[in-house]
């Protein structure tokens, strides 16, 4: 209720409903006060995080190569502050910062970016039914599918209550720092987008780019900087975190909320991450640069989490 207080009686209705269905005793009075006392320490401990403080805001660069507002909205750039923000496990935001993107004029940015400017077209010939699929089928807020793998794998392997409990706060602690780290990134290095990149390759000193004023990517470009790429880095945190506990072979089913009746199944954590992260190449929003660097923060911030919160026996 404290951070939702306009849900506050649909969660009270639902607290109730889980109360009437355990005793009346002693136990369970003493359960509910602890449970209270829990949640009130993590609020006190998070109250000055920096999560609420106003973000500053953002002075575009024309610079080739710097970020700038996309169309067809050309919004204001988002979580602008987040670096500032305290982490949970990570000493600072940048404690794994990757290093910067490569030079504009050099062949692997050239190759990245054709990729892109190819697969990621809105009328793209070179592009897959399935990749466009997948485009759109990993389109939504990604933390949210790896909770929903998450809660299918550990109710698979019949994993309790207490060990659930625990997967969930190492899982989306890890996600949480993971995206303080992005962020981090993103606005240290402030990598234009394949939009802005593509239209504007003449600028690029780079003989292996073409410039296409009026490439359009497949999905609307995210208000933020391309380097790292978000879903590679949410996604490799979270299978590193649940190949932790369960290893990385697995089957399970993906679905989705914004391709509705479409199904993936993977029998490796490492394979969906993957697929997660080359969908946004597909949708056009992102490069392989932006993939690669994603990944490994990721997987750098996994490690360091689950390095300090073995598993419980």
């Amino acid at each position: 209720m404290a951070l939702y207080p306009a849900h506050r009686a649909d969660i009270d209705a639902r607290l109730a409903n889980d109360l009437a269905t355990m005793p009346s005793d002693n136990a369970t009075q003493q359960g509910i006060l602890v449970g209270r006392a829990a949640a009130q320490i993590i609020l006190n401990s998070r109250a000055h995080d920096g999560a609420d403080t106003p973000p500053p805001p953002y002075v575009a660069d024309p610079t080739p190569g710097r970020y700038q507002p996309t169309p067809p909205a050309f919004a204001a750039p988002v979580f602008t502050g987040w670096a500032a923000v305290m982490p949970f496990v990570l000493h600072s935001a940048d404690q794994f910062r990757p290093a910067a993107p490569p030079a504009l004029d050099s062949q692997a940015y050239a190759a990245a970016l054709t990729e892109t400017q190819q697969l990621g077209a809105k009328s793209s010939a070179s592009r897959t039914a399935e990749q466009t699929q997948d485009a759109t089928f990993w389109a939504g807020p990604i933390q949210n599918y790896w909770n929903s793998i998450a809660d299918q794998v550990a109710a698979g392997h019949g994993t309790d209550l207490d060990h659930s409990a625990y997967l969930f706060t190492q899982l989306d602690t890890t996600l949480a720092d993971a995206t303080i780290a992005l962020y981090d990134a993103k606005y240290t290095y402030q990598l234009w987008r394949p939009i802005t990149a593509i239209r504007q390759a003449d600028t690029d000193q780079n003989d292996g780019t073409t410039a296409n004023v009026t490439w359009e990517p497949v999905a609307t470009t995210p208000a933020d900087p391309s380097y790292p790429g978000a879903h590679s880095d949410l996604s490799f945190a979270a299978a590193t975190v649940l190949a932790h506990q369960y290893g990385d072979s697995n089957r399970f089913t993906v679905t989705s909320s914004t391709l509705p009746g479409v199904d993936r199944t993977f029998s490796q954590f490492s394979d969906a991450a993957t697929a997660a992260g080359l969908s946004r190449i597909y949708a056009g929003v992102h490069t392989r640069v932006d993939h690669e660097a994603g990944r490994e923060l990721g997987i750098q911030v996994a490690d360091y989490v689950l390095s300090l919160t073995p598993r419980p026996a």
